[in-house]
């Protein structure tokens, strides 16, 4: 029988506990992954214990007060905290999502937040999103022409084209999607996930874009389109509420229909 075991540096050890001072009137619980690369020590859940009443009321809310008010050396990303910017999306309780629209009193007993999986960390919640937005540059994501606008003017859509790229614009790059993705997981170096497929079907739907036969040429291929098996995590976790899912399908369909 074959055994498999991780590597020791692997192995997430039990961290810090950090109570509320004094006699918090809504104590609750944060476990909180913690990573530094630089100090050649294992990873480790650190346990942060916050009063909910001197807080806002969201996941983020509670990690921003944990940096300013106990521990400044915990790492994260955030910038709009309004779920425009994706930059907060972690892992919350085993599913993905924004810290900044997940509500703390969704969460059930202790807040467990770990950065978004499969990934390489860079420091505590923080993932390397570096291979990710190469696999959205592949994919050319912006307008592309060959005849010049009418009379140097701007090239116009009509409201039923316009009205194809509603839930394809709004995705904002989480990665939320991609990331829950098991195919992902096992694939992320030829598959190109979710999110950028998404983001590629937004510029195919396009009707000012005149480069869908060279766009799909790209995306033919077994492993950066076809490894979608339609698990459907992504609509599932999507901060936005959109289909990555049905996009891909969309794009397949495309992929038939121009060889019948």
């Amino acid at each position: 029988m074959a055994e498999f075991a991780l590597p020791k540096n692997s192995v997430v050890k039990k961290g810090k506990a950090h109570k509320a001072e004094g006699a918090p009137a809504k104590p609750r619980s944060f476990k909180v992954y913690r990573y530094d690369p630089d100090s050649g020590e294992n990873p480790r859940y650190d346990t942060f214990e916050i009063d909910l009443a001197e807080t806002g009321p969201m996941v983020l809310d509670a990690l921003i007060k944990i940096k300013n008010e106990v521990d400044s050396s915990l790492t994260f990303r955030r910038s709009c905290r309004e779920g425009i910017c994706g930059s907060c999306s972690m892992n919350i309780d085993g599913r993905n999502g924004l810290a900044c629209t997940t509500a703390i009193e969704d969460c059930k007993g202790e807040v467990r937040i770990t950065p978004l999986p499969h990934m390489d960390v860079i420091k505590d919640l923080v993932p390397d999103f570096t291979h990710f937005y190469a696999q959205y540059s592949s994919i050319q994501p912006w307008l592309q022409t060959v005849t010049p606008p009418p009379s140097g003017k701007e090239r116009l859509q009509s409201p039923a084209d316009r009205a194809k790229l509603d839930g394809l614009y709004e995705c904002i790059l989480c990665a939320c999607c991609s990331t829950s993705c098991p195919s992902y997981w096992w694939n992320s170096d030829k598959f190109l996930g979710p999110a950028i497929l998404l983001q590629a079907y937004r510029w195919l739907a396009d009707s000012r874009d005149e480069m869908t036969g060279e766009r799909l040429d790209e995306l033919e291929d077994p492993f950066r389109l076809y490894r979608c098996h339609t698990i459907m995590n992504c609509a599932n976790v999507c901060p936005k509420g959109l289909s990555p899912a049905r996009a891909i399908a969309e794009i397949k369909k495309m992929e038939v229909e121009r060889q019948l």
